[in-house]
């Protein structure tokens, strides 16, 4: 079983969890045996692929001029003349191309100096552009490879599976990490729902993070119930604890917030209730580990409180520094309004950490030893935390218990689910195409 599969970061080169569930995934199927082709729009050439294949589609060259790839061409219809989803070198070689569009010539007439797209990566300005563009070259990375079944992870990458299914005819899995409405509410951005929608709908098979992100696919998007099948995230190993695990430097008991500081993640109700905390316990820091597009309101909001002395914010950590984190945390919080899996709790458990989530999560789904609160009840997340760090029996019996489950939940087990997934979609569509 061999697949084409796109994501849109690796690691090191991550901004959350997409990253690390594309990781942990893909090593997972290689253990059952899985060939894996995994692209990204950018490599920086430090990746920890291991033996997994990685294409950088930055690489690949589109020559429109090719009758293979031309009859792929006029089937995506979201491209447009006037946008910069053309290949191109340059600022100046682009706009040369729209004035030669302008003047009336085609686009097999172009004398195109680059046929090479040039991707930033990342999660930048130019975002639906890049999301645009990766899409025409899955098309072309399509036909350059031999595979079963195409993998598009999140909305970064389902146009891109789309236009790789179409140019090889081989089945589609669509893999919803989060939803839009996870991320931004009910002012969800149209363009991202609608590209979310359509990468469902022209799926053989949905696979869900958790039964939460399950019930929106189907409730919210109107994908069909059998077509969506839900495969709960796992976590990697524990590390050596000797090489990574300092040693606190501080009497003070440290809570922790690791996550991006947007609105799906609930920063300000781990504040709110670090606040209320602070009023009973004198040697307790609050840490907000993490990037994001609220965090200059929440440095205000802390300093408003009068905090600042004993709330800490540590910037965006990936790889090492993560595990150094909660190697000094004595508790975890996890306060995200719509959660659809969350992988850190399990890295928290993994390190010894008691954790307290919120019962908007996936996974709540499958922790028994957490304890879990609405994200909104400020109260209840205060009392939690009060009582892990005043009553020493109750972090003890979560730590012991704590970590034996988390090591129960591995992606050894969501990679026999989703090879078992890619044998039914490609023996279905056998099945159809043999008719």
């Amino acid at each position: 079983m061999n697949v084409l599969m796109f994501g849109w970061e690796f690691p090191p080169h991550i901004s959350g969890g997409l990253g690390t569930a594309c990781y942990g995934l893909t090593r997972a199927l290689m253990k059952t045996g899985t060939g894996i082709i995994f692209v990204v729009p950018r490599l920086f050439g430090d990746e920890e692929s291991e033996q997994i294949r990685l294409v950088n589609a930055s690489d690949i060259t589109v020559d429109i001029r090719d009758e293979v790839y031309k009859s792929h061409w006029d089937k995506i219809s979201y491209l447009e003349i006037d946008s910069t989803l053309l290949p191109y070198a340059t600022d100046d070689e682009y706009y040369r191309i729209v004035e030669q569009l302008e003047s009336g010539k085609s686009l097999e007439q172009l004398s195109l100096h680059s046929r090479k797209f040039n991707f930033a990566g990342g999660y930048g300005k130019n975002l639906m552009e890049e999301v645009r563009r990766y899409a025409i070259v899955a098309s072309a990375i399509a036909q350059q490879h031999k595979f079963d079944v195409i993998h598009a992870h999140d909305w970064l990458t389902y146009l891109a599976g789309i236009e790789a299914s179409k140019a090889s005819g081989k089945p589609l899995v669509v893999h919803m990490h989060a939803t839009e409405f996870d991320r931004s509410g009910e002012n969800i951005n149209q363009d991202v729902y609608q590209i979310e929608k359509t990468g469902m709908e022209a799926a053989d098979v949905v696979i869900a993070v958790s039964n939460l992100t399950r019930n929106v696919v189907i409730n919210r998007y109107g994908i069909r119930p059998e077509k969506v099948i839900t495969v709960h995230n796992g976590v990697e190993p524990q590390k050596e604890q000797s090489k990574l695990m300092p040693q606190k430097q501080i009497n003070d008991r440290i809570v922790t917030f690791l996550g991006r500081i947007t609105y799906q993640k609930g920063p300000e109700y781990f504040i709110e209730a670090a606040y209320k905390v602070m009023q009973k316990v004198p040697d307790v820091r609050f840490v907000m580990a993490g990037s994001g597009d609220l965090l200059p309101r929440m440095i205000r909001r802390v300093a408003a409180l009068g905090m600042a002395t004993r709330f800490h914010f540590t910037g965006f950590l990936k790889g090492d520094d993560v595990d150094r984190m909660f190697g000094i945390s004595d508790v975890y919080v996890m306060p995200s309004v719509s959660e659809p899996f969350g992988i850190s709790p399990l890295e928290a458990m993994r390190s010894n950490v008691p954790v307290i989530i919120s019962r908007q999560s996936g996974v709540a789904e499958v922790l028994n030893h957490a304890l879990k609160v609405d994200y909104w009840d400020v109260n209840a997340m205060a009392d939690a935390i009060y009582g892990l760090l005043h009553y020493p029996a109750l972090p003890s019996m979560f730590r012991s218990h704590g970590k034996a489950e988390v090591e129960l939940i591995k992606w050894d087990q969501a990679g026999t689910k989703v090879k078992n997934i890619y044998q039914q979609v490609v023996h279905a569509h056998t099945q159809t195409t043999s008719k």
